[in-house]
Parts: C-alpha cells; structure tokens; sequence
C-alpha cells in the first residue's frame, strides 16, 4: 500500500511539472500601430517575470512571446499589455489609459470587445433602480 500511494505521488509530481513549460510559445493579437507601439507592447511584455521573447509584428499585430509557465502565465502578459493601453482580442484596456496614448498610437477600437456600459444601458439602470419589485 505504502509503494503503491509514493507511486501515485511521484506520478501526480511528474504531471504538474509537465503541466508547466519553461518554454511556451503563445501568439497574441495585440492592437497598435507604429514602432512607438512596438516597443511600448514589447516593454510592457518583458516586465512580466517569466517572459523570455517578446516580439510584436506593426503589420500583422501579432505578439510572439515565450515564456517560463513555472513562474507566470499568460493572462499576466496580457495584464501587463492592457495596462500601458493596448487591446488583446480577449481583454480591453482601460479607456483614460488607451486616450492617453500618443496620437499616432490611437489604433481603431472594436467596440465589441470588452465590456462596455453604454448611456442608454446606464439609463435603463437608473430607471430600473427607482422602483420595488
């Protein structure tokens, strides 16, 4: 029983430590226009911890990256990226945070993307909220 449960743990270790790639490669779509754009994503990207290669494409907006999974994941580069204003095809960033890019940098925004709360959404709230159920 003793071999049988240090078997069943030694298998278990071996899995997560498969699980997590020192060297995964990932593609993202990250929405930009110019060299200034480049460097500000790829920056942003390298300050992820983990981050190996970072290397975005003006002409097909895609970010190539490789990345050691045993010390971060995925969804903090793409933190990371949206945070200095630029969008993925799954996260938004902050609206203040993209308007204060410089002008050349203002890529055109899918207003589909993200979650949006629109004037007349807002109004339904408001008109929603001023009377009991």
């Amino acid at each position: 029983m003793k071999k049988l449960l240090t078997f069943a743990l030694v298998a278990t270790l071996g899995i997560n430590a498969q699980a997590q790639n020192k060297n995964a490669k990932h593609d993202l779509h990250v929405k930009g226009n110019c060299e200034q754009c480049k460097e500000r994503i790829e920056k942003a990207a390298y300050g992820v911890k983990g981050v190996k290669v970072a290397t975005w494409d003006v002409d097909t907006h895609n970010l190539h990256i490789v990345l050691n999974e045993t010390k971060n994941n995925l969804d903090a580069v793409e933190n990371a990226i949206v945070a200095v204003g630029h969008d993925t095809n799954a996260k938004r960033a902050d609206d203040k945070v993209y308007e204060n890019l410089h002008s050349c940098c203002l890529y055109e925004r899918d207003e589909a993307e993200g979650e949006h709360v629109t004037e007349t959404s807002q109004k339904k709230e408001e008109e929603h909220s001023n009377h009991q159920h």
